[in-house]
């Protein structure tokens, strides 16, 4: 009885505060995946929303980023649904060549997100994805893979360069375990196809720590934009790789994507 009392509690907790978590099954991964969607509190069903899609880091889920910066207050604040998928601890939010049933941008763009624009009153002129670490690669891959998708994109401390991944965060066996000197790493690699957004109006957003293992590449994919004319925002300040910069950063994101929607 006190099992079913805490149940019913839980669920009237999640809709007071508009929020729902989507179980999908799917054979495009090898186990479920849980996404948690905020809704701001006095959303107008009625009317279309911008939408903030978040993902997590390496070692992390979908429970993340509402850790780190409350999602529902920066629904409620910005009137942004908010989504936040599990990236299943290690997928990097890719196609894996090695493993069938790793292949998240599939069921990124085959399941999930469909699912999320028949359910919810979704803006899709208004539509961003952004990360943190793994996320922040994962969010801008997906972005160069499908653009029409987005209005923009952003990263805090990206992994963006898969090379810094060698022998660790679980990249090796999602590309096969490649060679050290493969193309593969690069193939793989946000830096790599950035520049497929040579002559696109439209905008992305990055950041990284000084301090951060990831802050080299980060800084030189800035210079890449640069000398391809993409439309890029870098932002390079003190910090790490650790949630006290990433609720920082992601304040800086949203007001980017504010000024996006006023365009």
């Amino acid at each position: 009885m006190r099992l079913l009392f805490t149940t019913i509690l839980s669920a009237l907790i999640l809709a007071t505060f508009a929020q729902e978590q989507i179980i999908f099954k799917t054979k495009n991964l090898s186990q479920p995946d849980t996404t948690w969607v905020f809704s701001p509190k006095n959303l107008d069903k009625k009317l279309k929303a911008p939408t903030v899609i978040l993902l997590h880091g390496f070692g992390g889920n979908y429970k993340q980023w509402n850790n780190i910066m409350d999602a529902q207050k920066y629904a409620d604040e910005y009137g942004y649904i908010l989504v936040c998928p599990d990236g299943l601890v290690k997928s990097w939010y890719l196609n894996s060549p090695a493993k069938a049933n790793w292949q998240y941008e599939t069921f990124f763009f085959d399941e999930l997100l469909p699912k999320l624009k028949k359910n919810y009153p979704i803006d899709t002129n208004n539509l961003f994805i952004t990360g943190l670490s793994m996320g922040g690669h994962g969010a801008l891959w997906l972005f160069l893979k499908h653009p029409e998708e987005f209005k923009s994109a952003g990263s805090t401390s990206g992994g963006i360069n898969l090379r810094d991944a060698i022998g660790k965060f679980g990249v090796p066996e999602l590309l096969g375990n490649p060679d050290k000197d493969s193309d593969v790493w690069l193939k793989y690699s946000v830096i790599q196809n950035i520049d497929k957004l040579v002559g696109s109006k439209k905008e992305i957003i990055f950041d990284c720590g000084s301090s951060d293992f990831f802050y080299q590449s980060n800084n030189e994919m800035k210079r890449k934009c640069d000398s391809l004319k993409i439309n890029a925002t870098y932002i390079s300040q003190p910090g790490n790789h650790n949630s006290t910069y990433w609720k920082k950063s992601i304040k800086q994101q949203f007001e980017f994507f504010s000024k996006q929607i006023s365009k």
